[in-house]
């Protein structure tokens, strides 16, 4: 799988997981992401800390229930069993998704 094939499955989780709480939501926050953090929609599997940095200055403790139903919905996509449980670390299964996809490659997150 390609760099851009996990950017895009990624994405598509993303955009799935921020829907649950409804697209007039999940369209503000693209665009606070945007105008407050300087995160385009686009660049956010390359930028996943600070994607993750922003749901926090948006959600606070919250946010750990969006990047858990990100994380969910993003192994699901990749076929993968998702490992349930009270706290997710979203940057560490995203990684771990990466190596078990590519077992090949290194997983470099930012």
């Amino acid at each position: 799988m390609t760099t851009s094939d996990f950017g895009s499955i990624l994405l598509s989780a993303i955009d799935e997981g921020l829907s649950s709480l409804g697209q007039s939501s999940k369209q503000a926050i693209f665009f606070h992401l945007e105008t407050s953090f300087h995160i385009k929609v686009e660049a956010i599997p390359a930028n996943l800390t600070g994607f993750r940095n922003a749901l926090e200055g948006i959600f606070g403790p919250g946010a750990l229930y969006l990047e858990k139903a990100i994380a969910k919905r993003f192994h699901e996509k990749l076929g993968l069993e998702f490992q349930d449980s009270e706290y997710v670390d979203f940057l560490r299964c995203v990684s771990m998704a990466r190596k078990r996809v590519n077992p090949n490659k290194d997983c470099v997150m930012r």
